[in-house]
């Protein structure tokens, strides 16, 4: 059998996109963008004629209505929508009838935006009512429609909240078990890569850093489709399963299992790395190849080669067992497994300047402010481009380093997909049979990487702007570049402000992140210490990974390319060492069990926490330590028979590796927990 033969263009697509929810995501925008367009311009030839600020809200709230609006179930939505459409129609309203005391107008503009990002506090109502009203009142300065407009404006909005609600609950609704059916066929194609990754490897004497670091990619690409799939399996009110006989413990179960095992295939195979005949019968379900092996894995069980045939073996059974959860899934649907109660209670609202949402706003208004003044210089007709990157430079940003990376990812995405959109919009002029579907097209992409990549959603609106400027007769060079211009005015101005005005730090982000990361893995080790077991270990473990993942998005501002203050190289070091201390903190939930050993158990635990305790507190000086390389990679690690004890030695091991001390290095795996035995 050939080595990818199981290999398909779906199950990569569900590697990439989990739960394929870019896909729908893009998918929802661009059907709602055609289908209002279509249905506005009907009414436009049918009916009765419309102004073009009709058809810009019609496009700009489809879009709105398909990002913003996050709500669950239907009819939690549609009431957003039509607040949204309400605040629409206000905000447009006032701007035409502002339209002849131009300053005025600016300074209404900014308490909306000041109200719209106050709005947040809200929830996500508040968030979509907020952008709904943005947006709105941006349109409103754009087009200027008059006051005997309005009626005919309206229809705009109007069509596009009822379109995009028609999309959502009815052409591409939502479905949890249709979602979670794909996370796990997203899991099952990342496990697929990390085995593709191990079967180039096979054979080898040892593993490259290059190739570790390769590896460790794929175990976070795992992670965080895992994380995904877990969201969807509903849960007990207490968060943890009482019992395996429940159909969704065992699907979480099984989740668990595979998840453990990848990350030890992959683990076991930096000490030794497998077999490739093994890893293709793993690949290829040859259960003849893979008894073969067992058998094998017996022979050299104390070796680090047994120990590596043992994870493979392992992740083949989970793999497969995977595999049967998915076709149970495609058969039944998971019809067994019921739908989770929704027990969340409403928070309270916090109007104070210590809720990092109003301090958000306060940044976010002072920022549009000064991105109005420079681009009012720069151009009294288009300033308002200006705002618009302002404004969104703070949209789901944690710290001045994210607004900062946003800032630039807008400024070089509009750069480069003005210099494309000016290219496509020459060679297809005067043919809009060819340049609307490539608009089409265009507007897809852009927002199936919204969630990757804002630098290339920025560079696909970019060229559907050049587009529809062609189409309508007003591209030029010198509106291109002015667009340029207002641009970077609003980059620089919100990045400006997050760094001046109630800074979030990068750091300060990360050390939150780290408090609860340690928090968890402290709530693990004494869960452990007052006896408990089975899932109540498991659902602390996860919830550890899930902090891994926070920590992970808190560091990236530390380790981008574009940071001149900070080493990348340090920043990836010291994450694969709290990676590692996720995944051993993982083996040790699934290996834990009441033995003989509980009292060495016992004092372990007592050093994992003792070295916490002086760890915890330096926050995110770890990731500025410069660390020798361990020479110990070669230590055999005999997973399969003391995962409770290994567990927690390599817990301590790698907390030893935060702050190491200088005449220790390089450090045996357990060196401090081994002194601690000593006295």
């Amino acid at each position: 059998m050939h080595l990818f033969s199981g290999f398909q263009f779906r199950d990569w697509l569900l590697a990439n996109d989990p739960a394929l929810s870019r896909l729908r995501m893009a998918s929802r925008v661009t059907l709602t963008i055609v289908l209002s367009f279509a249905i506005l311009f009907a009414i436009q030839k049918l009916i009765v004629p419309l102004p073009t600020a009709a058809f810009g809200l019609g496009i700009v709230l489809s879009i709105e209505g398909g990002v913003a609006v996050r709500d669950k179930g239907n009819a939690r939505q549609l009431v957003t929508r039509l607040f949204g459409c309400v605040a629409s129609l206000g905000v447009v309203a006032i701007a035409a009838g502002l339209e002849d005391r131009r300053f005025l107008s600016d300074l209404v503009f900014l308490v909306v935006i000041a109200l719209a990002s106050a709005g947040r506090v809200f929830g996500p109502r508040g968030f979509a009512i907020g952008m709904f009203a943005f947006t709105s009142y941006f349109m409103g300065v754009y087009f200027r429609p008059s006051l005997a407009e309005l009626p005919a404006v309206a229809i705009g909005p109007v069509v596009s909240v009822l379109v995009g609600h028609l999309v959502r609950a009815v052409l591409l609704p939502d479905d949890w078990r249709r979602d979670l059916l794909r996370s796990l066929e997203s899991v099952r194609g990342r496990i697929n890569q990390i085995l593709f990754k191990l079967a180039a490897l096979a054979g080898g004497a040892e593993i490259g850093e290059a190739d570790r670091q390769d590896l460790r990619q794929l175990e976070d690409r795992l992670k965080e489709v895992v994380l995904m799939a877990e969201t969807f399996i509903p849960r007990p009110a207490g968060g943890v399963f009482d019992a395996t006989a429940d159909p969704a413990a065992e699907l979480a179960i099984r989740l668990f299992d595979a998840h453990l095992a990848a990350e030890s295939a992959i683990v076991l195979s930096f000490q030794s790395p497998p077999p490739f005949a093994l890893v293709h019968a793993v690949i290829e379900a040859d259960a003849v190849e893979l008894g073969r092996y067992e058998e094998m894995a017996e022979t050299i069980k104390d070796q680090p080669q047994g120990e590596t045939m043992r994870a493979l073996l392992w992740l083949g059974k989970a793999r497969k067992q995977l595999t049967q959860a998915i076709g149970e899934g495609l058969a039944s649907g998971f019809s067994g497994i019921d739908a989770a109660m929704d027990t969340a209670q409403p928070q309270p609202i916090d109007f104070s300047f210590a809720n990092p949402l109003l301090r958000s706003a306060l940044q976010i208004t002072l920022a549009s402010a000064l991105a109005m003044g420079f681009g009012l210089l720069l151009s009294r007709e288009r300033w308002f481009w200006a705002v618009l990157a302002a404004f969104l430079v703070f949209t789901n940003t944690n710290s001045r380093g994210d607004t900062a990376m946003k800032a630039l990812s807008r400024s070089l995405g509009t750069v480069f997909g003005i210099a494309i959109g000016l290219l496509l919009a020459t060679l297809i002029s005067g043919e809009p049979v060819i340049a609307i579907p490539v608009a089409a097209v265009c507007i897809f992409l852009a927002f199936y990487f919204l969630q990757v990549s804002y630098a290339t959603m920025t560079f696909f609106i970019s060229i559907v702007l050049c587009l529809v400027y062609g189409m309508t007769g007003v591209l030029t060079l010198d509106l291109l570049q002015l667009r340029i211009g207002e641009t970077l005015i609003g980059a620089v101005a919100g990045t400006a402000v997050a760094f001046l005005v109630f800074p979030a730090r990068t750091r300060g982000a990360l050390d939150a992140a780290l408090a609860r990361w340690f928090q968890a893995l402290d709530e693990l080790l004494s869960a452990i210490g007052d006896g408990k077991s089975g899932f109540a270990l498991i659902a602390l473990s996860q919830k550890i990974d899930a902090c891994y993942r926070d920590v992970t998005v808190a560091a990236r501002p530390l380790g981008s390319s574009w940071s001149v203050v900070t080493r990348p190289g340090q920043i990836r070091q010291t994450l694969a060492i709290f990676l590692s201390c996720t995944y051993w903190a993982r083996i040790l939930a699934k290996s834990y069990a009441a033995s003989a050993e509980a009292d060495e158990l016992k004092r372990l635990i007592a050093s994992d926490l003792a070295l916490m305790k002086d760890a915890a507190p330096r926050g995110s000086t770890c990731f500025f330590i410069e660390r020798k390389a361990s020479r110990t990679t070669g230590r055999h690690l005999p997973l399969s028979r003391e995962g409770a004890r290994l567990g927690l030695e390599m817990i301590g091991s790698a907390l030893e590796r935060l702050y190491p001390q200088a005449d220790v290095l390089p450090f045996a795996p357990g060196e401090v927990i081994a002194r601690s035995k000593q006295g």
